[in-house]
C-alpha cells in the first residue's frame, strides 16, 4: 500500500508542469535602445509547436508590415497584398527560400517556415520593400520594443544558450542560467 502511495506521489510530481520565470531584458547598440531585436533561447527539450492561426506580413503603401517578425519553426505566414499594385514576394538567400510570383491586390499567399533561420523578404517589383522573418526552433523568444525592452515568458529553470539578432547586426550568442538570473541585457 505504501508503494502505491509513493508511485502516485511520484507520478503527480512528474505530471505537474514546472512553472517558469519571465526573462526580461534590454537590447542596445552603441548604448542606445534597439527596436526589433530578436532574442531566443535554445531549448532542445521544449514542447513541440501547437499549430496556430497564420501570422500576417501585409503589403501596404509599398512596404511590408511588420518589418520584422519572429515565429516558431512550422508557422504559416500569410502575405496579403493590400496595395493597389501587383507584388512578387520572395526570399532567396538564408532561411526559407520561396518565390510567390506576381499577385494582385486583394489576394494573399501563404508560406510555411519549416526550418530555423533568418529569411530576408523582398518584392521583385519594388526593390525598396524589405522585411525579415526569424524562424526559431523554441517557444522561448521575444522581440524588443521601441525602448529596447523584451520579455520571454515562463522560461523553466536551467542553463540555456541565448541568441540575439537585429537588422543590420550580427547574431550574438551567450549563456544564461534561469533561476539565479531573470534579466538579460544584450549589447552590440
Amino acid at each position: 500500500m505504501q508503494q502505491i502511495g509513493l508511485v502516485l506521489t511520484l507520478l503527480a510530481l512528474v505530471a505537474t508542469p514546472v512553472s517558469g520565470a519571465d526573462l526580461s531584458g534590454s537590447a542596445q547598440a552603441s548604448g542606445k535602445p534597439v527596436q526589433y531585436a530578436v532574442v531566443w533561447l535554445d531549448a532542445p527539450q521544449a514542447p513541440p509547436l501547437v499549430k496556430e492561426a497564420p501570422v500576417t506580413i501585409d503589403q501596404r503603401n509599398l512596404a511590408f508590415s511588420p518589418h520584422v517578425l519572429v515565429i516558431r519553426v512550422g508557422t504559416m505566414v500569410a502575405f496579403p497584398n493590400s496595395d493597389h499594385v501587383f507584388h512578387n514576394v520572395f526570399s532567396f538567400k538564408d532561411g526559407k527560400k520561396f518565390d510567390l510570383g506576381m499577385y494582385p491586390t486583394g489576394t494573399a499567399k501563404p508560406v510555411v517556415f519549416d526550418k530555423p533561420g533568418l529569411s530576408r523578404i523582398f518584392c521583385n517589383i519594388h526593390p525598396n520593400m524589405a522585411a525579415y522573418v526569424m524562424a526559431v526552433d523554441t517557444p522561448y523568444y521575444a522581440m524588443s520594443n521601441e525602448q529596447g525592452g523584451f520579455t520571454l515568458p515562463n522560461v523553466p529553470p536551467g542553463t540555456y544558450t541565448y541568441h540575439a539578432w537585429r537588422p543590420g547586426g550580427e547574431t550574438l550568442t551567450g549563456s544564461i542560467t534561469i533561476g539565479s538570473t531573470k534579466t538579460l541585457d544584450v549589447k552590440w
